[in-house]
């Protein structure tokens, strides 16, 4: 049984309470560390049978002696502090869960975890993780009775609901909007009727195409590289793999032409620079300046680079108005510089895209599979799960913290009961044993699962 057991979480973040939340109920301690003592004890002090510790975690010294004095290590953390965390959870054998993808780094760890004897398990949350859980599922089922999956599609969007989504871009961050921002210019690939496809990072979001789910009408783009997923998911018949990110419609075309305007530029300049003489230069004055005109023909010039990458002169006015919302044309706004366009940007995004209270966050999650059945006929098959958020309030569940937590708290509980035992880099992929039992525990224990229908393809 897991209660007794001692859990160390790494990290304090918005989607570390729902695990903190199911572990305590478990019966498990968990201790939760972070390098700002104040966060820790913010998180712990709300469950019982947790403590708070500041801990660094990039000191291998500090890291070592809190994994050694726990039996299992929950890594929250940014992905890249993942290979720290596992080394020295080999020295000492002990396991990890991650809600992470295995990295090339981890995967380099695979052998030394399985000598060690451990169970790293990783990408248990959301996406990753509850889309391998429904992915694998399906697979699995068609593979069983003889048949072949034909193609593989896969969305995902964390977006506020649809009665918060009530600015240009349909979005908003709960978090520092930089990391999010430069994912959109991640280039894309996947397998297209059986040939392998591609977007470059700078054209991704003009490969955005309308997208509806249910009710909701949405546009998706490639999700970096999908290609992988047609060994991961032991499906080399499938034609076309393809996993894309969901967002609402008009979010591509501003984006597009922020970065046109230079707004994703991460070189310093001189007016953005922390020396700058504070409010010296306006927004109007700073877009007028990466654009090369003077403040008198900045409307004009933005809309000549609007109209070079946005097609249709209604869609056109909506950028532009989108633009000016964001507030590039104000003439009386001070640019608080942030050394960078981008970071100057993400300064005004923080503030004017924040979840208001009572304000509510929304996953969409789908598969769609085409199948041929052993018998020759056709079927498609989709795995649906849209999911709220509890209104923005102290105490709220957002649905992404939700959908995160819970599942690395249900694949924690697995690995501490001895009901995962394969060791070394494992995943909800690895087999559909693992999938079945994690999937069955998030319906049993949260009621989280995905609706499934089928029609004749």
């Amino acid at each position: 049984m897991a209660s007794g057991k001692q859990a160390l979480l790494l990290g304090a973040g918005f989607v570390c309470e729902p695990t903190v939340q199911a572990l305590s109920a478990a019966g498990v301690h968990v201790t939760v560390a972070c390098r700002t003592l104040s966060a820790a004890q913010a998180l712990a002090s709300k469950h019982p049978n947790t403590t708070a510790v500041a801990l660094d975690a990039s000191s291998p010294e500090a890291l070592s002696r809190a994994i050694a004095a726990h039996d299992i290590i929950i890594s929250l953390l940014p992905y890249t502090l993942h290979p720290l965390v596992v080394e020295a959870a080999i020295t000492h054998r002990k396991p990890v869960v991650t809600t992470s993808y295995i990295s090339p780094a981890l995967h380099a760890l695979h052998a030394r975890a399985q000598d060690a004897d451990i169970t790293i398990l990783n990408e248990i949350g959301l996406d990753p993780g509850i889309d391998h859980l429904y992915a694998v599922k399906t697979i699995d089922e068609v593979h069983r009775a003889g048949g072949h999956i034909s193609s593989f599609t896969s969305y995902c969007g964390a977006l506020p609901a649809p009665d918060a989504a009530d600015n240009p871009l349909g979005y908003k961050f709960s978090w520092s909007p930089r990391g999010g921002l430069l994912a959109l210019r991640n280039p894309g690939k996947w397998y297209q009727d059986g040939v392998v496809a591609s977007v470059a990072g700078e054209d991704l979001m003009a490969a955005a195409q309308p997208h509806r789910i249910d009710d909701l009408a949405l546009v998706g783009y490639p999700n970096r590289d999908s290609v992988g997923f047609r060994d991961f998911y032991r499906i080399p018949e499938a034609r076309t793999v393809f996993r894309g990110t969901l967002r609402y419609p008009g979010f591509p075309a501003i984006i597009r032409a922020l970065a046109a305007i230079g707004y994703f530029s991460q070189e310093a300049r001189a007016a953005l620079a922390p020396g700058a003489v504070p409010g010296e230069v306006s927004w109007a004055a700073l877009t007028a300046e990466m654009l090369g005109v003077s403040s008198a023909g900045l409307v004009a010039a933005v809309e000549e680079k609007v109209a070079a990458v946005v097609a249709g002169e209604e869609e056109r006015r909506r950028v532009v108005d989108g633009l000016r919302w964001i507030g590039l044309f104000e003439e009386e706004t001070p640019v608080q510089g942030r050394a960078t366009p981008l970071d100057t940007l993400c300064g005004v995004l923080e503030r004017k895209m924040a979840y208001a209270p009572g304000e509510r966050d929304m996953i969409v999650l789908q598969h769609v599979f085409d199948i041929e059945h052993a018998d020759g006929s056709r079927e498609k098959r989709s795995s649906t799960l849209v999911e709220y958020g509890e209104p923005l309030a102290p105490g709220s569940r957002s649905a992404m913290a939700k959908l995160v937590g819970l599942p690395c708290a249900v694949g924690v509980l697995a690995v501490l009961e001895g009901r995962i035992t394969e060791k070394g880099m494992v995943a909800p992929w690895t087999s559909s044993e693992i999938a079945a039992l994690l999937r069955e525990e998030l319906k049993e224990k949260f009621s989280i699962e995905l609706t499934e229908k089928s029609w004749p393809a």
